[in-house]
């Protein structure tokens, strides 16, 4: 119990009516997530971020969602500041498996749950949760391509191939162009924060990482990050063109030509985002090698 913050405890007892008896799990990754036994024996899971006033409308629609039914787990409290951060507790949803694989049958499924995920946002009314993050925000009025974020922007840039820096350059003045209305989704939809049971996907999990973007380029994000079971890659493109397809199929609707172009630019832009951050922190090659073989293909796709 030794690894807790000196605050926990207390918000426990404040907010869940116990307090901490074992940790099961701690992550830290965008949020600091704890996996708790409570004395009365619940599990639980706290997460806390820095409060960059995103957590409530994050919080809300995952609410929303458990309520009807999806598949994620329930909050147990709203999002509560602590100092400099946003706060909350959710119930504890194991079990599960991750899919692997980048095949078109696996872009299939994905995509069909991406969809009914959007469906389900689609008629909620909440503030829009930015800024949004910063893989798929494109939109910035930062200098430069990349939005600024210090841990990177402190690394030597001469690490980042000029052809990531190039791809990020054409697809985001494509998207800046696009003019469509934004709407509330998931940003991070990759294997790793998706749990399965067979062909029924049980969990999804990462719901910090709602965002305020056009339909098309939200999709089009999914469909080039759905494989991702550890650090990012990029799809095959036979297999984000299924995702695409299935995606309009299961939400019943056949996105235009601009659209179309906005989901091939909006891939590319995340993969080059991420490309960029493996450069700089030394990660694997995988997704910049990916980015390389593809990315005149989807630059042709997305008209940029």
């Amino acid at each position: 119990m030794d690894e807790l913050p000196g605050w926990l405890p207390a918000w426990c007892r404040d907010h869940l009516g116990d307090e901490p008896d074992d940790v099961l799990f701690r992550s830290h990754q965008v949020s600091v997530v704890f996996g708790l036994r409570l004395a009365g024996g619940r599990e639980v899971v706290v997460k806390a971020r820095a409060d960059d006033g995103r957590a409530g409308s994050c919080v809300a629609a995952q609410t929303r969602l458990a309520e009807r039914g999806f598949a994620c787990a329930r909050p147990l409290t709203a999002a509560v500041r602590v100092g400099a951060l946003a706060v909350h507790a959710e119930e504890f949803r194991p079990g599960g498996e991750v899919l692997h694989g980048d095949s078109p049958d696996v872009a299939v499924r994905c995509a069909q749950v991406f969809a009914r995920l959007m469906a389900e946002l689609a008629g909620m009314s909440l503030a829009p949760p930015l800024p949004n993050p910063p893989w798929v925000r494109w939109d910035h009025a930062d200098p430069g391509v990349w939005p600024t974020i210090d841990f990177l922007d402190r690394r030597d840039q001469r690490l980042v191939p000029q052809h990531i820096v190039e791809t990020a350059e054409r697809t985001r003045r494509r998207l800046l162009a696009a003019g469509l209305p934004c709407v509330l989704g998931h940003a991070d939809f990759e294997a790793q924060n998706l749990r399965w049971q067979g062909r029924q996907v049980w969990a999804v999990h990462d719901w910090d990482s709602l965002a305020w973007q056009p339909e098309a380029a939200l999709a089009g994000a999914a469909s080039g990050s759905f494989a991702s079971a550890g650090p990012p890659t990029l799809a095959p493109i036979r297999s984000s063109e299924a995702f695409l397809v299935a995606y309009q199929h299961t939400r019943g609707r056949s996105f235009t030509a601009p659209e179309l172009e906005i989901a091939w630019a909006a891939g590319l832009w995340m993969a080059a985002y991420n490309a960029r951050e493996l450069a700089l922190c030394g990660g694997p090659p995988t997704g910049g090698n990916a980015l390389r073989a593809q990315a005149a293909e989807r630059l042709h796709r997305a008209n940029a």
